[in-house]
Parts: structure tokens; sequence; C-alpha cells
């Protein structure tokens, strides 16, 4: 419990600390990596067309499974009848029979196909399996933008640990001038020694301006991709560096991958697909079989030209044999079952890359952590050599040049532990993507 009050207080000092020194003309806003996540599946662009793509195809599965119903069509048919002309004899002596002016015919025609060779259910099924990949490659897009995200909310920590280390360097540096030009009065040193201090100096802020530009870049491109006020600061939640990040054997985390990668999942469903397209094809070259009714009222009635209202009905069976599909579909069928092989060869070769994803990501993040461990160390070497540089200096028992060095590798020291802590949460979530939990 303490140690949770103590992470608590050193957020809030933290926090405190960049909203008056660094902005506080700025609005801020304090986001932790689950509000990251969140929002940017919600208002990320990329994710949202996604979606729009999932609802089309929903829509399309509906519209495949209407094929079942009955087709159901009614018609109508008016227009001015010319006057008929009849020949008894040959072509002579015609005659001109009285007829009506106008002619009228209604139709309802009804068509229930029974057989079509299973084109119905692999259109259907087609339709199902197209919905799934859509609603697999947003999953997949899903954990490809948290990755990028993270990527860009791990680069602030970085930015604001190096913009604490400047400030802090700047004051030190202001300190040490104005120790060094005391110095200079009192002769002990010469002027070259506050001209370096002051061109130090005058680099850090530089730099410091420089850091202060990148973090509000960075926070710009984050809050347009997760939808938020593009002026707003960011400030990361720094708890999550301290984030427990435990791994398992190789063999384990490419079982997991081979079961959930929404990647590798949607290539199996692509192969589905391709093999569905087969059947689709096959059942081209299938008789058909369908009920058929129709009834027709019309006027006059059609042999006599009697100005009658005529009415007929009939109801049947309709079968069809398409025999041109038998040369016509056997280049396409062939075409269907090299598709199958091809989308199979992808899904093996999707294998390997998580494979190798899965062992460097694994690597990676052993090495980051072995990183971390080492250059803690290299850290509390820094600052013992800075004090001992310092102390050294100001007894003129060294150069300004050995201190300025010594200054520079106590802050290269602090910014390389930072970067592979921020490199262990990233290699971590990089190893959940390659299978399939991010």
């Amino acid at each position: 419990m303490p140690s949770k009050v103590i992470k608590r207080l050193m957020i809030t000092c933290w926090c405190f600390f960049l909203y008056t020194t660094l902005h506080a003309q700025q609005d801020t806003l304090h986001l932790s990596l689950q509000q990251l996540f969140e929002r940017g599946t919600e208002q990320h662009l990329q994710l949202t067309a996604d979606r729009l793509k999932e609802k089309i195809a929903h829509e399309r599965t509906k519209t495949a499974r209407t094929t079942r119903l009955p087709e159901l069509n009614i018609g109508f048919k008016g227009g001015f009848l010319g006057q008929p002309v009849i020949w008894q004899n040959g072509m002579s002596n015609p005659t001109y029979p009285d007829s009506p002016d106008w002619q009228q015919n209604y139709t309802i025609d009804f068509t229930q196909p029974i057989y079509q060779g299973g084109k119905i259910r692999y259109s259907i099924r087609q339709a199902d399996l197209e919905e799934e990949i859509a609603r697999l490659q947003t999953t997949t897009d899903q954990a490809d933008i948290k990755l990028v995200l993270l990527e860009q909310y791990l680069n602030l920590f970085s930015l604001y640990k190096q913009y604490l280390v400047l400030n802090r360097k700047i004051n030190e540096s202001e300190r040490r001038l104005k120790d060094i030009r005391q110095m200079k009065a009192e002769g002990i040193i010469t002027n070259n020694d506050v001209l370096r201090s002051e061109m130090q100096l005058t680099n850090d802020r530089l730099s410091k301006n420089e850091t202060e530009n990148n973090i509000r870049i960075v926070s710009q491109q984050l809050n347009l991709l997760i939808g938020l006020d593009e002026h707003l600061l960011l400030i990361p939640d720094t708890t999550l560096l301290s984030q427990e990040c435990p791994t398992t054997e190789y063999e384990d985390y490419v079982n997991r991958a081979f079961l959930s990668d929404p990647a590798l999942l949607l290539l199996r469903k692509q192969t589905e697909l391709a093999e569905n397209n087969i059947r689709l094809t096959r059942a081209e070259q299938l008789p058909r079989l369908s009920l058929t009714a129709s009834n027709t009222l019309a006027r006059p009635v059609s042999r006599t030209l009697t100005d009658m209202y005529n009415n007929s009905w009939n109801i049947g069976l309709s079968f069809s044999y398409p025999l041109s599909s038998l040369y016509r579909n056997r280049h396409k069928m062939k075409e269907a079952r090299q598709n199958v092989l091809l989308m199979r060869n992808v899904e093996e070769q999707k294998q390997q890359h998580i494979r190798m994803n899965v062992q460097a990501a694994l690597l990676k993040h052993h090495e980051a952590t072995d990183r971390v461990e080492a250059l803690r160390l290299s850290v509390k070497q820094a600052e013992e050599n800075y004090r001992i540089m310092q102390n050294r200096y100001m007894n003129q028992l060294a150069i300004l040049t050995d201190l300025l060095d010594a200054d520079n590798l106590r802050l290269n020291a602090e910014l390389q532990l930072t970067t592979a802590r921020t490199q262990v949460i990233y290699t971590y979530y990089e190893l959940q993507r390659a299978i399939g939990a991010l």
C-alpha cells in the first residue's frame, strides 16, 4: 500500500511540475494507456471505415438469404391497337374486321426455386464468409493501430524525461556558470571556461525548446488519431513503466498465435472462401428446377379480337440444364482450384512469419529487460562520475571539458534508461500483437 501511495504522489508531482513549467498556458490531459486504446479503437478513422465495411457485408448476407424466397412479378402492358388486315385468298381481297382501339394485358408471375445445384446455399455461405473476413480485418487493423498508438504514447515518455533532465541540467548549468564567473573574477580561471559554459547553456536551452516542440507535435498526432482537441497537451501515465511483463516459452506463444492471431484467422477464412468458390462454380454445371405459376388478364381476346377480357392461369415445373457450362466452366474450375492452393500457400507463409515475429519479439523483450538492468548501474556510475568531476573542477584538479563531458554522459545515461524502460513495454505489447492477444 505505501508503494502505491508513493507512485501516486510521484505522478501528481510530475503532472504538477509539467503543468507549471512546461505549458502552464495550455490545457493538459492525463491519459492512461487503457484510455488511449479505448479512444483509439472508437475514434480512429481506419477502424470507422472497417466497421462500415462490416455493416455492408452484413447487409450483403441478408441480401443473399433473400434468394431462397420466391420471385414474384406483376406486369401491365397497354397501348393502341392498329387496324388488323385479313386476306382470305392469298394477298388479294383484304378485309378489315372490326377491332377495339386499345389493348390491355395484366400478368402475375410466380417462380419458386426448388433446386439450383447448391448455388443458393453456397452463395449464402460466401456472404457469411465475407462478413467474417470483414470482422477479422477490423480486429487485425485494431491490433495494428493499438501498436502504433502505443509507440507514439511511449515516445511521450522519452520526450518528457528528456525535458525534465534538460530542465535540471539547465538549472545546474546556471548555478555552475555563476560559480565560474565568480572564479573568473577572482582570477582562478580564464575567460575561456566562461565562454564554454555559456555555449553549453545555450545549446541546452535550444535542446529544451526542441523537446517542447516535439511534445506538442506528438500530442497533436495522438489527439487527432483518438478524436481529442488537437491543441490538448497529453501527459502519459508513468505507472506504465513499472508494469509487470511476464513471458512464457516460445512454443507456447506460437501455439497461441496459431489459434488466435486475427491475421491468420482471416487467411483461413479466405481459404474457406476459395473452397466455397469451387462448389459455387460446380453448381453452375448442375440442372435447375423451379416451381412456376402465372395468371394473365388480357383484352381483347387474342384470336378473335373480340373486345372482351380473357383470363388464363397456369402452374407447372421449369427444368433447365446449362449444357454450355460443361465447356465454359472447365477453365473456371481449374482457376478456382488453383486459387485454393494459393490461399493455402499464403496461410503457410503467414505461419512462418508468425514464428519469426514471435521469436524476434521475445528476444527483443528479453534484450530490453537486460538493458534496463545494465543501464540502471550506468546511471548510478554516471551520477557518481559527475559528482567527482564537479568537485575536482571546483578544486581546479580537472578542466571544464571533463566536467561537461561527465554532465553529458549523465544526461545520456538517464535518457537511455528511460528509452530502455519504454522499450520493455513496447516489446511486450509487440509480443502480444504477434500472438493475437492485443
